[in-house]
Formats: structure tokens, C-alpha cells, sequence
């Protein structure tokens, strides 16, 4: 089965309203690349301007994060029918900085793709381990935790739509990739996690990206493997190198 690239940027919390109008008017013609999804995923003030500046182009703007009840006393939070009303298709689910940060658990996490599901948005659930879980050796048992809990209750048909984003802690934002072998290795066992909660249907479709200090140098040979079907891509999407890893292909 052939899956469909799909390769999004993570602001992270980084970008004024009118700098992600700059960014994103910059970046439209770098990153023309009707082979691959091409998703911003922007902080929440900047989704309505960047909404705008994207429009007529092949860019979709996601969210980072979004709360799991639809409406309510959660100062601060935003809700899946605002992200919906505002025309996003894509939001970033349980970031390991969400969970190290802002106490997240696997338990929120399906709780945010349950609710991302019920509105029709396509989450991009995160999971990844630390360099002491890899060390100890315990790397895909982590893994299989995050994504067995996260898909809990999830249905198949929703569950093939779905987008997970590995990421190994310890290679975000320190310049440090997983190699090429450690990356597809740890995106087969996902896929393998998928066939056994689901079907091989559902394993096949499902997407699964690498994130983690991902460049233009690495990405073709990331992308390149039988279980990597994209990236999430953090301060490099800041930048013009972002056009290279969308055109990885060209």
C-alpha cells in the first residue's frame, strides 16, 4: 500500500501573528510539493493569520495541542469546536514537552484523540523515549505503552486516519538523529503494535513520522524507509531549510 508523505512543522512556542504571516508568505513557493501533506502546526494565536496567509495554497495549518472537552470552566484551554470553526485538520497530541512540562499522561492522550476524532481532526500523536529508556533497553516496551493506551477505544476506521509521530526525546532540539536503522526500527514495531490492536488494513494505513532534529541532509534516507511515511519537524520548520525536507523527493 502506498501511503501518502506527510511531513509538519512544530512551531513550538515561537512566532508572533504577524512573524507566522512572514513565515508562512517566505515559506508558500519553498514548500509546492503536491506529492507530500505539508502541515504548520502554529501556536493557537497564530492559527487564524496563518490560516489566511496559506489560503490557496497546498499548506494545512494544525494545531499544537487542544484540551478534551468541548466547551467549559478550563481557563486557558483550547477547545476542539474552536480549532474546528477556525478550519484546522490537524493537531499535535501528547509532545513529550506537553508531558514534561504540563503533566500530560497517556491517559490525557487518548482522552485529546478520542475528542480529535469526535470533531473530525486528524491527531498527530506523539511518543518517544528517554536516553536513560533506551539505555535500560526498554525502548520498544515504552513505546508500545504509549501507543496501546493512546489508541484505547479508538475504532479501526478512525485509527487508519490517525498519525503518529515518533520522537525520541533525547533528539529533539539537541542536534542529535536517531540513525536511520534505530528510527525505522522503532516506527516497524509501531506499525506492528497497530496490526496487533487492529488489522493489517489498519496497520497499512496508518502513518507514522520521525521527529527528532530532522534536516534536509537526513531526511531522504529517513523517508526512504519501508515504515517512516514522513516527519515532524521542530526548528527547522523556522526556517527556508524546511522547503528542502518537504521537497526531500525533487
Amino acid at each position: 500500500m502506498s501511503r501518502k508523505k506527510i511531513i509538519a512543522g512544530n512551531w513550538k512556542m515561537n512566532m508572533t501573528p504577524s512573524e507566522a504571516v512572514e513565515l508562512v508568505n517566505t515559506l508558500k513557493p519553498l514548500v509546492a510539493n503536491d506529492d507530500v501533506d505539508v502541515v504548520f502546526c502554529v501556536p493557537a494565536i497564530d492559527i487564524i493569520p496563518a490560516m489566511e496567509a496559506a489560503k490557496g495554497t497546498n499548506i494545512h495549518i494544525g494545531a499544537e495541542n487542544m484540551y478534551y472537552e468541548d466547551k467549559g470552566a478550563y481557563t486557558g484551554e483550547i477547545s476542539p469546536a474552536m480549532l474546528k470553526d477556525a478550519g484546522v485538520n490537524y493537531v499535535v497530541i501528547g509532545h513529550s514537552e506537553r508531558r514534561e512540562y504540563f503533566a500530560e499522561t497517556d491517559e490525557t492522550v487518548n482522552k485529546k484523540v478520542l475528542k480529535a476524532f469526535e470533531y473530525g481532526i486528524t491527531p498527530i500523536v506523539c511518543c518517544g523515549e528517554s536516553l536513560t529508556q533506551r539505555e535500560q533497553g526498554i525502548t520498544l516496551d515504552w513505546i508500545r505503552q504509549q501507543i496501546k493506551i493512546a489508541f484505547l477505544g479508538i475504532p479501526a476506521e478512525n485509527a487508519a486516519k490517525a498519525v503518529i509521530a515518533y520522537e525520541p526525546i533525547w533528539a529533539i532540539g539537541t542536534g542529535k538523529v536517531a540513525t536511520t536503522e534505530q528510527a525505522q526500527e522503532v516506527c516497524s514495531a509501531i506499525r506492528s503494535c497497530i496490526l496487533e490492536i487492529y488489522d493489517e488494513a489498519t496497520a497499512e494505513a496508518i502513518r507514522i513520522q520521525y521527529g527528532g532534529s530532522v534536516s534536509a541532509a537526513s531526511a531522504p534516507e529517513l523517508f526512504a524507509q519501508p515504515d517512516i511515511d514522513g516527519g515532524l519537524v521542530g526548528g527547522a520548520s523556522l526556517k527556508p531549510e524546511f522547503g528542502k525536507i518537504v521537497n526531500y523527493n525533487k
